[in-house]
């Protein structure tokens, strides 16, 4: 038998409004925990937060208990930023193995660091990031570095890493993302978009995203084709949407419950992600489980996520996206659901947490 692995795992996206980066915290806990293939791990979860304490707890599936210290983030990042105190077993108690899983690899005393790293966005595309991102390049190369594995979503982003740092190619690991069950079996549509037909944009409001690309598309439909747009997800920052001149409703919906965005979702002529960089693109992979029609940028990433399955335009072809917005609504009555739904079921949790388990113990071993 073997003697359970210790992994501390930083928690700390769990709190508050989830993005993705959350909702893969959330769902690699759970699957992790549930333990169906035996992995013998000991877990124990830590955020760095002051007042963040309750919602951890009550955040975490059973068996994952809440361990460490408040401590405020910014402090924290401010003294990791220059390769300062504490260790970070001084909140997660002794461990074999820590899991950093938001960019940032704490300093250690005795731990093996395992890195996630869900995209280069800070080197790729800089300019799209909030101020207080930009820390990332320092502190993600220095992870990098020190880290006995970094772990990425996609193999797009693994020969990226690679590339870019000079790493040999044993020192990092795909562990790719999955969809939850309830995504097969949406309801649609939500009342919150009113009456279908739209087409919906699914994420945080960010630069990235090039939401500016799709509205400029729906200006140029011709009268009468231009599909309602909904655009589901956090305010995020960078310029104000600028919606003049549209001739079609752009409703936004602000953060949404997992409920509440799978029946949008279900209910849509299509889901168009529009954007510059992404790390993974999981609506991509939410929509086409739903059986709903997917637009996306022409990204290696997301033709890895996405497959054959979606309609990929060129990012910045506001002409193709027009094209592609004004024939949405028409096209779904037609759209064979079967093959996207089948692409879906292949990534799973399950297969996140086996590939991120036996991570942990490439990493305890190389420590």
């Amino acid at each position: 038998m073997r003697v359970p692995l210790r992994v501390g795992i930083d928690a700390t996206p769990l709190l508050g409004q989830r993005t993705g980066v959350g909702r893969y915290v959330s769902a690699l806990l759970s699957a992790l925990a549930e333990d169906p293939a035996g992995h013998g791990l000991d877990l124990r979860a830590t955020a760095f937060t002051v007042r963040g304490r309750a919602e951890l707890v009550a955040a975490l599936p059973t068996g994952v208990p809440a361990v460490g210290q408040p401590v405020p983030a910014r402090l924290l990042r401010r003294s990791w930023s220059r390769g300062g105190p504490p260790p970070v077993e001084w909140l997660s108690g002794a461990v074999d193995v820590f899991h950093a899983t938001n960019f940032v690899l704490p300093p250690r005393r005795r731990a093996a660091g395992v890195l996630t790293v869900h995209d280069l966005g800070f080197l790729r595309v800089p300019e799209t990031l909030a101020s207080a991102n930009l820390v990332y390049r320092t502190l993600v190369p220095r992870g990098i570095r020190e880290a006995a594995l970094t772990l990425t979503p996609t193999e797009t982003v693994r020969q990226e890493v690679i590339a870019e740092f000079g790493l040999e190619p044993g020192r990092v690991a795909v562990t790719p993302l999955g969809v939850d069950e309830a995504w097969f079996s949406s309801p649609g549509p939500d009342q919150v978009a009113g009456e279908p037909p739209y087409v919906l944009f699914v994420g945080t409001v960010e630069p990235r995203k090039g939401l500016p690309t799709l509205l400029a598309a729906l200006r140029r439909c011709p009268p009468g084709q231009a599909p309602r747009l909904v655009v589901a997800g956090p305010a995020g920052w960078g310029p104000e949407l600028n919606t003049a001149g549209i001739g079609a409703d752009v409703v936004r919906t602000g953060f949404l419950t997992d409920d509440r965005l799978r029946s949008l979702v279900a209910g849509a002529a299509a889901v168009a992600l529009p954007s510059r960089y992404e790390g993974f693109g999981l609506p991509v992979l939410e929509a086409l489980a739903t059986g709903t029609p997917v637009l996306a940028s022409d990204l290696p990433v997301l033709r890895e996520v996405g497959g054959s399955h979606a309609r990929y335009l060129p990012a910045d072809d506001v002409d193709a996206w027009a094209d592609a917005l004004g024939s949405a609504v028409n096209q779904r009555s037609a759209h064979d659901p079967a093959p996207g739904i089948a692409w879906a079921r292949r990534w799973t949790w399950g297969a996140c947490a086996d590939s991120t388990a036996a991570a942990y113990r490439v990493a305890a071993s190389a420590g």
